[in-house]
């Protein structure tokens, strides 16, 4: 990372934690999918998967303020390293039609990654799956900008699709 000039080490960006959050919408009707989203969630993790609840009512989706409609978990420090590695190295290559991810950070130098299946990670058995699930995965550093986020998320082995700089 030496295009950035940084003047001491402590000003080098770093990856402070990965969020995975997987939005349910037909938990409102099915009770049972957030309790099989919590334990696949878990699984995948390696950590306990929470539900995440409504913030208001909006009769037009039957919704209730403090009913479950997500399931979420924040990695932290050894089990995040892991967790970015199987990413990596094992999950993403499982994608069908594989040709790398989106380069496009939120402009603070954090990326969110959207995935369309969760059968992508080992850990889940296919046979036992009830519905398909997609997951959004967000990666939140501690870069000032996109172009530093993107350079350090790239020395991390994130397979973006283009080498230019978005």
């Amino acid at each position: 990372m030496k295009e950035f000039k940084y003047s001491s080490v402590m000003q080098v960006p770093v990856l402070k934690k990965i969020v995975i959050n997987q939005g349910i919408g037909q938990a409102v009707a099915d009770k049972k999918l957030i309790e099989t989203a919590i334990n696949e969630l878990t699984a995948i993790t390696g950590q306990k998967a929470v539900a995440t609840l409504s913030k208001k009512d909006i009769s037009n989706f039957k919704l209730r303020k403090k009913m479950p409609i997500g399931v979420m978990v924040t990695l932290r420090r050894e089990r995040m390293y892991e967790f970015l590695e199987r990413l990596i190295r094992v999950a993403l290559p499982r994608i069908r039609d594989f040709k790398g991810i989106e380069g496009k950070l939120d402009g603070r130098g954090n990326y969110t990654l959207g995935v369309q299946e969760q059968i992508i990670f080992p850990e889940i058995n296919i046979d036992s799956i009830t519905k398909i699930l997609g997951m959004n995965i967000t990666f939140v550093t501690s870069a000032q900008t996109d172009e530093e986020g993107y350079a350090l998320l790239k020395e991390f082995g994130l397979p973006f699709k283009n080498a230019k700089k978005n």
